[in-house]
């Protein structure tokens, strides 16, 4: 009775270790390889998985990965049962490469990758992050060496889709799809910096002496378009001024000329049916005032006279004779007397026109 106890134990015991040995819990996103007598047989989906013990079980994997601890990367081996399908990203060390003019440089890249293949991913490949790490380190010395430094530096988007391409048509047959590869740093040495600097200061003084030329260049030009402008400008309004000017002397003089026509008007009107000649009256008038003009001063002296004198001085005879049937007595003016006007002749003009003329004067008496 205790054996058969004893039996029974065991074989509820072994029953427990089957079971647990068949029932395979595979987390989201996560898969394992499943072999059967050492053979491939299936890949497990996420969730509750059931494997025939003793002759299937899940095929352990020998991968290189990164841990950070302390902020410290930690490059570390393990058997791992379960592959990660997620975007896996990884970040190799810094590694010497030489350009193609000759200058050695440090590069950090990083990887994004993902499997899509777990059965090529673990049979096609053995140390697949290893692999992939190598690969990519082959790969950037291949394009950096077909660059030089200045491209290198400024090419980064060009190096990184060069990479992806390379990578992900040599990855394929590993079931990996490389989404992107990013460089980090890329890092010259001391001297190529000191050198890079001093170009870059050179550089920016060029610069900041060519954008002073031309600022002072459009600065002297806008001045001179100023200059010019106002000048111009000035030009224009003082032809504009002058025009106004002679424009208001000819409506001056047609004022006045209207004004002296309708005197003219008014004279011969208003002698009209008297004996004389209008023509004679203005002549004689315009004289007189140029007379009185003369005569005006300290030192009133007659320097010269009209050649046409004479017809002046039949035209004051005949002025004479017109104000004396007009007033029907004979001019203050003209016949000498006393007069308070400023236009009564001097005893100077009396004299020199005396003097001139001779009796024809005295006939007149003015």
């Amino acid at each position: 009775m205790a054996g058969l106890i004893i039996l029974l134990a065991i074989f509820f015991i072994l029953a427990v270790v089957l079971l647990v040995t068949s029932v395979k819990i595979v987390n989201q996103s996560e898969t394992m390889v499943v072999e059967r007598l050492g053979k491939f047989d299936r890949v497990l989906d996420s969730g509750l998985n059931i494997i025939y013990p003793i002759i299937e079980k899940p095929r352990r994997i020998n991968w290189k990965y990164t841990e950070e601890r302390n902020g410290q990367k930690i490059v570390r081996r393990a058997k791992l049962k379960e592959i990660d399908l997620r975007e896996t990203v990884y970040d190799f060390p810094k590694q010497s490469v030489i350009t193609k003019d000759n200058v050695g440089i440090d590069i950090n890249a990083m990887i994004y990758f993902q499997i899509t293949d777990p059965k090529k991913a673990v049979y096609e490949i053995n140390d697949l992050p290893n692999a992939i790490e190598n690969l990519t380190q082959t790969t950037l010395r291949n394009v950096i060496g077909e660059m030089e430094l200045d491209e290198t530096l400024s090419s980064r988007d060009t190096i990184n889709k060069k990479l992806r391409k390379i990578l992900d048509e040599a990855t394929d047959k590993w079931g990996v799809k490389v989404n992107r590869v990013e460089l980090q740093d890329i890092i010259p040495p001391q001297d190529i910096k000191n050198a890079m600097e001093k170009q870059m200061r050179a550089e920016r003084d060029r610069r900041a002496s060519i954008l002073k030329a031309e600022g002072q260049k459009k600065s002297a030009i806008l001045k001179a378009e100023g200059d010019q402008e106002s000048e111009v400008k000035r030009a224009e309004g003082k032809k504009k001024a002058q025009i106004l000017r002679a424009e208001a002397e000819q409506q001056e003089k047609i004022k006045v000329a209207e004004g002296e026509a309708k005197a003219i008007k008014q004279v011969s009107q208003a002698l009209e049916g008297m004996k004389g000649d209008p023509t004679q009256y203005l002549i004689a008038t315009k004289y007189i005032d140029k007379l009185d003009e003369i005569t005006k001063g300290n030192n009133s002296k007659v320097v010269f006279l009209p050649y046409e004198a004479t017809g002046v001085l039949g035209s004051l005879g005949g002025i004479k004779e017109m104000f004396s049937e007009f007033s029907g007595g004979p001019n203050p003016k003209l016949s000498g007397e006393e007069s308070d006007s400023e236009t009564e002749i001097a005893p100077e003009v009396k004299k020199q026109l005396k003097e001139e003329y001779g009796d024809e004067i005295d006939k007149l008496n003015i």
